[in-house]
């Protein structure tokens, strides 16, 4: 087994580090966790300056496909290591089809399902696992794929709509910042030229945006390496445990960014420990792999502070409110879902009502977004093509 040197904070705060030794990356910080360790590094020993590895990458597509199609498969009495031979063959992707046929020689040795995906994190991770575990135990592995499904394609559609709604946005503006660079960098030095040869007196606007052009001609290297390091830099700050903390507590805080991803994030958080909970999952386990798919760190804080205020006795709606990071009413319907005993119901209405809040709040930013995106782009182009003709003007003026 390797061994893995890590980083963290204690229980008082400070600053702790030492050596493990675990299955991979991801046991290790699972077994980091439950000594109330916050992890802020770990890395394999002797692996340091390995290269990194391109492409083996599994689409969550893939994943709900195959889930789908071993829950039927498994509903019509096929024996587990013939759906995993068929369905393994089958796959297009070559690490997802090596995944599964390791799986299937692993559980036709006489290990558990879960246990040989246990083996392949990067393809089926804690919740996937720890679900498979449960349907195995209950005898219900059939019912539990299907769950297991529907989670996966409710996630990637979250995760669609989100992404297919800033697609717009970021391309309209990186073609406007490419196009704005090359007439600084290509077409203004030739008016600059021109009206240098004539000697006109030029306004404020075209001197402006002539020195500017001057500017990324002569230190477009410079320009490149800032925008660079600043990248390097905020990729640095937030791997750190206080950089990721300011950096998604800044994001949750922005006016019309913040309440989407926060919409986001509360869909997210309920729709998982719904479906852990309806797997027979136990909470405090449910919980702790719900906080490590929030997606955000002070979300991931939040729940895992509610987390420990369960595991001394408490409920899960008390705690959660006192985080003041989910939002009242998704506190108010928990409880009562805990009071009836009926979580996993409630926490499924949650996610359903707040997956309908992302569609029209990302409908809205998208209405939000065309006027500021028609703004930038008349106040980037045509202030630049306004300020190259303000001296031909003048100059026609002294013609007639």
């Amino acid at each position: 087994m390797p061994t893995f040197e890590w980083k963290g904070k204690g229980k008082n705060g400070q600053d702790t580090s030492g050596q493990l030794v675990a299955d991979n990356k991801d046991a290790a910080i699972a077994a980091l966790r439950r000594q109330q360790i916050v992890v802020t590094a770990v890395k394999e020993k002797g692996k340091e300056l390995a290269l990194p590895k391109f492409g083996g990458s599994v689409p969550p597509q893939a994943i709900a496909i195959f889930t789908r199609q071993f829950s039927v498969m498994i509903d019509a009495g096929l024996p587990l290591v013939q759906c995993l031979e068929i369905l393994g063959s089958q796959q297009d992707n070559k690490s997802f089809q090596r995944a599964l046929l390791q799986i299937r020689q692993e559980v036709e040795s006489g290990s558990t399902l879960a246990d040989a995906m246990r083996k392949h994190p990067k393809v089926f991770n804690d919740l996937y696992t720890n679900m498979v575990a449960a349907g195995e135990a209950g005898g219900i592995l059939d019912t539990i794929l299907q769950r297991l499904a529907m989670y996966i394609e409710k996630a990637v559609k979250l995760n669609s709509q989100v992404k297919s709604a800033m697609i717009y946005p970021v391309a309209v503006i990186s073609i406007a910042v490419i196009v704005v660079f090359v007439i600084l960098w290509k077409v203004i030095p030739v008016f600059a030229s021109l009206f240098e040869g004539l000697g006109a007196e030029l306004p404020a606007p075209t001197v402006f945006v002539m020195k500017l052009s001057y500017f990324i001609n002569d230190f477009w290297w410079l320009i490149g390496g800032v925008l660079f390091v600043t990248w390097v830099s905020l990729k640095r700050y937030h791997a750190t445990y206080k950089g990721k903390r300011v950096i998604d507590g800044t994001l949750l805080k922005t006016p019309v960014l913040g309440m989407l991803l926060r919409k986001i994030a509360v869909a997210r958080f309920c729709r998982t420990l719904a479906t852990l909970t309806a797997s027979g999952v136990p909470i405090l386990e449910g919980l702790e792999i719900t906080a490590r798919t929030a997606g955000n760190s002070i979300i991931e804080d939040a729940i895992m502070a509610t987390r420990k205020s369960v595991e001394e006795g408490k409920t899960i709606s008390e705690p959660l409110g006192e985080t003041d990071v989910f939002p009242s009413m998704v506190v108010q319907m928990i409880a009562v879902g805990e009071q009836t005993g009926a979580l996993d119901a409630m926490l499924s209405k949650i996610a359903d009502f707040y997956e309908d809040e992302v569609d029209t709040a990302v409908a809205g930013l998208m209405k939000l977004l065309e006027p500021v995106l028609i703004a930038f782009l008349g106040v980037s182009i045509g202030g630049i093509v306004i300020a190259m003709y303000m001296p031909m003007f003048s100059l026609i003026s002294q013609v007639g």
